[in-house]
């Protein structure tokens, strides 16, 4: 009986790991590969940005989606004390408070911005509100890297052997 709770929680344990890792990857993949990729085949810039404030959009929500998953399934394996996952809901909790300033702030924010450039029949970075565009813009990117690189360093972590939590 005890093994079979004990391979359950391996389990669980690595399916944790498996869903961050995969997560952190969707954010490497999106941020560093698809949007730059976005902006040098695209000769219209303004498409390039709007497409790209889709697809950040969309990876914004399963951010956060993603981070409230892994927290409760960080506390299920602190309560079992299984690893040391108490510095590590620490870290997804940093995560998730990033993932939702942008999804529920910068995004929407940056995207009003952006339509009501468009409404007056100019690109965002030709309107008014250029410069506030450009530091939000500055300010997103920035949470942006750290949210990988806290991202990919958590899941370095946790694939480390499990005697050296």
């Amino acid at each position: 009986m005890i093994t079979v709770a004990a391979d359950r929680l391996a389990v669980f344990q690595r399916l944790f790991v498996l869903i961050a890792g995969v997560w952190v990857g969707s954010l490497f993949t999106v941020g560093y590969l698809v949007v730059p990729t976005i902006f040098t085949n695209l000769q219209d810039r303004q498409v390039a940005g709007m497409i790209a404030a889709a697809i950040f959009q969309a990876e914004a929500y399963v951010s956060v989606l993603v981070c409230v998953a892994l927290l409760l399934m960080a506390n299920t394996l602190i309560k079992r004390n299984i690893g040391n996952y108490r510095s590590t809901r620490w870290v997804i909790l940093v995560l998730l408070v990033i993932s939702a300033m942008t999804c529920f702030g910068f995004i929407p924010y940056m995207n009003a911005l952006r339509q009501e450039a468009l409404l007056l029949g100019v690109p965002v970075m030709a309107s008014q509100s250029a410069s506030l565009f450009g530091r939000l813009h500055g300010i997103s990117s920035g949470l942006f890297l750290i949210q990988s690189l806290l991202g990919l360093w958590m899941v370095w972590r946790l694939t480390r052997h499990p005697r050296n939590p």
